[in-house]
């Protein structure tokens, strides 16, 4: 976790591939700590085929099956069927957008929203940003896309800037948003 939050947490990612990493990674956390999906992150790469969203997409009912008895992964059905599902919506949002990441920052202006909290208390679990891209994306037929799993993607991805503000990530973290 130490590793996750100094390299990863909250750096604004550009990048599709990583992108909907995070979205499965995020959609497979609803209901469980973060703690195990991580550990469970590399199973993940691996069975997922690198969380390329094209071969994910044309995934079958035997491959879910499949997936279901791997468990180097979460082994749940309605999730690994969501991720299914949700790749060939995101392809969907490529081919309209040009890319994922032109879609999902669009919501934030394309640049990070930094918040300045000093207490973990304060952070919170869902916005009404957060509400109205769960509701755009559960419209474009996304399923595990909750608002809460919503903002976590956006915390993670660095679409928000959460870090506390005494935090040594915060002020690193803020300058990238800015280049």
């Amino acid at each position: 976790m130490i590793k996750y939050h100094d390299e990863e947490w909250g750096v604004p990612l550009h990048d599709d591939r990583k992108l909907f990493e995070f979205f499965v990674l995020e959609g497979f956390q609803a209901g469980l700590s973060w703690q195990i999906v991580l550990n469970k992150r590399e199973g993940f790469r691996k069975v997922f085929d690198h969380f390329d969203p094209e071969i994910v997409a044309g995934y079958s009912e035997n491959k879910i099956e499949e997936l279901i008895q791997d468990k180097s992964i979460i082994r749940n059905k309605m999730k690994i069927a969501a991720c299914v599902n949700n790749a060939r919506r995101f392809l969907e949002i490529q081919k309209e957008y040009g890319s994922f990441d032109n879609y999902i920052w669009e919501f934030v202006d394309y640049k990070p929203i930094v918040n300045h909290f000093s207490d973990l208390k304060e952070l919170p679990a869902k916005t009404p940003l957060s509400d109205q891209i769960s509701a755009d994306l559960k419209k474009r037929g996304f399923k595990f896309v909750g608002s809460t799993v919503i903002y976590a993607h956006m915390q993670a991805t660095g679409m928000v800037n959460d870090h506390l503000a005494f935090c040594f990530r915060y002020e690193e973290i803020n300058a990238l948003g800015k280049s």
